[in-house]
């Protein structure tokens, strides 16, 4: 199975650029199978991993960046992948 963990943080006013790179240097151990980091639009920062493991896995998290980086606490979510249908006709 493949677990999707989404951690998205929004930054302090004008601090789009220092959350992004706080981020980017956050390591994972183990290392995920994917990782993917983006960002929007009022400085918000998405970082997205896959995992092979059960739903409820314990898996590595990146941490809460703190009061410095961003305004709010972290939205973290988890998502399992569901197999692909061809669609009935």
């Amino acid at each position: 199975m493949t677990v999707a963990l989404m951690w998205e943080a929004r930054a302090v006013e004008g601090g789009g650029e220092r959350l992004l790179a706080w981020a980017r240097g956050q390591r994972l151990d183990p290392a995920p199978l994917r990782r993917e980091t983006l960002r929007a639009p009022a400085d918000r920062v998405l970082v997205i991993t896959w995992w092979d493991a059960p739903y409820d896995a314990e898996l590595p998290e990146l941490p809460e960046p703190g009061e410095d980086l961003a305004r709010r606490a972290v939205h973290r979510w988890r998502f399992e992948s569901v197999e692909s249908a061809a669609p009935e006709v």
